[in-house]
């Protein structure tokens, strides 16, 4: 069984998963007003991502017999963007939900949650590979620096992306 202290952080990283979702799903919209489907896709699939890291997170909660407290979720801060600022700020939230998983890892050693301590370490190999991943597209728009051809280059590569299966 869980502390009371490790369930009620747990509840606030499953709605910090679902906020993740939501902005990803407010920066497919903003691709989409760029005429970017490539971006598009690639944000909607992050959005599936989080959703599952989300349920990841619920089900946990569960089989460790806690309770789940879902809370509302906040807008997203997403206006008239470029492709590079909507990447940009992909990387910062990415970096945000890294700090808050090593977080949960630091309680959970505390506490001597041996159980919650190993769940966490696929999240922090995920978010090793969401920032680098992130990273990598910012680099390639910082290459071409607005070129449309480097542009349109770059949103076929994101269009090929897919969901991958759960673990």
């Amino acid at each position: 069984m869980q502390s009371k202290q490790v369930e009620k952080a747990l509840n606030e990283q499953i709605n910090e998963e679902l906020y993740s979702a939501y902005a990803y799903l407010a920066m497919a919209a903003e691709a989409d007003k760029l005429g970017l489907p490539g971006f598009v896709n690639w944000f909607k699939v992050q959005y599936a991502e989080e959703l599952a890291h989300a349920d990841r997170f619920f089900n946990f909660v569960l089989e460790r017999d806690g309770t789940i407290e879902l809370s509302a979720i906040g807008r997203p801060e997403i206006g008239e963007e470029t492709a590079l600022s909507l990447f940009e700020k992909a990387l910062a939230h990415e970096q945000h939900i890294t700090q808050l998983i090593f977080r949960l890892k630091d309680l959970a050693r505390s506490e001597s949650d041996h159980a919650t301590d190993v769940f966490l370490e696929w999240f922090v190999k995920e978010q090793v590979e969401e920032e680098a991943s992130t990273r990598a597209v910012i680099d390639q728009l910082k290459m071409v620096a607005g070129d449309p051809n480097g542009l349109f280059m770059i949103d076929r590569e994101l269009a090929a992306r897919k969901v991958e299966p759960a673990a």
